[in-house]
């Protein structure tokens, strides 16, 4: 196993299609929140954030967000109007909060994926809880 290496690398989330995760097995999709779905200035989920977020639950695909964030109500607020879970306070790179996930949802590590950023968190705590780790681009402001 190489730690630092993500399984599957892509542009922006967007690019992880409803295809490409039936085609990978993936039933839970574990996300992380900033700059991987939204940029630190968005205070309100971006319309192709709701709209990829409803093709991943009609293709059968639990999506839940897995957060470095430590502001609970900010998480909760964002996710409320995409309907989804999220665990604030993940401390990634620990892979606690991603195995806790596949316990609770009942999942297992190869229905599972974890998307994200950062190779330092995201990366390593998939690796850490044996599931895959697909990589994106760190998103930016467009100037």
């Amino acid at each position: 196993m190489i730690l630092l290496h993500a399984d599957k690398k892509f542009e922006r989330f967007e690019d992880v299609t409803p295809e490409i995760l039936k085609k990978a097995g993936v039933k839970l999709l574990l996300c992380d929140l900033d700059n991987t779905l939204r940029l630190h200035s968005e205070k309100e989920p971006a319309d192709e954030l709701i709209d990829w977020i409803m093709e991943c639950k009609k293709a059968g695909v639990k999506v839940v967000i897995i957060s470095n964030n430590g502001r609970k109500k900010m998480m909760q607020k964002f996710c409320e109007p995409l309907e989804i879970d999220c665990v604030w306070w993940a401390k990634k790179p620990l892979s606690t909060k991603l195995t806790a996930a596949m316990e609770d949802y009942k999942f297992k590590p190869s229905e599972t994926v974890m998307l994200g950023d950062k190779w330092s968190t995201d990366v390593l705590a998939a690796k850490f809880a044996k599931i895959r780790a697909w990589k994106v681009e760190h998103r930016r402001d467009i100037v």
